[in-house]
């Protein structure tokens, strides 16, 4: 009777050997999924800097800016993939601090409608800007309203947005009229296409 001994050890030394191959390949997906994340989240961050400008009064021209406060610079998405362990989970965490820190201060509707408007996934923003919009909380429904607004300019849907003109008037105290509205509108959307240029995102929807 033959052993079998041979066939299994060979069959082990394939194994590992297909194991050792794949290992790189599967470290490297997951590093640029990680790195994606990163990237992601950053342009969440920059996108909330400007609906903060919008609600909270200030220059959205000057969004990205504020976005890199919000959710971390190029450099800190890019440590995720090519630096140190230490220093990429210390990005990490610190991006978290700040994108919490900003879903806080716009609510978490908006927020995940941040999140998927950066996506261009319009309809999924458009449920979060309208829940939003009814919430009690005062500067949660205001940011709901503008990134309604928002989604509808990007998405060339740009005399829905103009509708939007008069109740942004009514509940925003710096916009006075809806020649400044579409002012902010016009600014703000610009800043979302080079936000999304920044962090190599779709820049234009389809």
């Amino acid at each position: 009777m033959k052993s079998k001994k041979p066939y299994s050890l060979q069959w082990l030394s394939t194994a590992v050997i297909f194991t050792l191959m794949m290992f790189p390949a599967c470290s490297q997906q997951s590093m640029q999924r990680a790195g994606q994340g990163a990237v992601t989240g950053a342009a969440v961050g920059a996108v909330g800097g400007i609906v903060s400008a919008l609600v909270f009064g200030g220059d959205v021209g000057d969004a990205a800016a504020r976005g890199a406060v919000w959710g971390g610079s190029t450099g800190a998405a890019s440590g995720a993939i090519s630096g140190t362990v230490a220093d990429s989970n210390q990005k990490k965490a610190q991006q978290a601090t700040e994108l919490e820190a900003l879903r806080k201060k716009l609510g978490d509707d908006t927020f995940q409608g941040l999140v998927t408007l950066a996506e261009c996934k319009h309809e999924v923003a458009l449920r979060y800007g309208r829940k939003a919009t009814a919430s009690n909380n005062p500067d949660y429904a205001l940011a709901g309203l503008w990134l309604q607004t928002l989604v509808y300019a990007d998405s060339g849907q740009i005399d829905q947005a103009r509708t939007m003109f008069s109740q942004l008037m009514d509940k925003d105290d710096n916009i006075t009229a809806e020649s400044q509205a579409e002012s902010e509108l016009e600014t703000a959307h610009k800043q979302l296409v080079e936000i999304r240029k920044e962090y190599n995102l779709v820049a234009k929807c389809s």
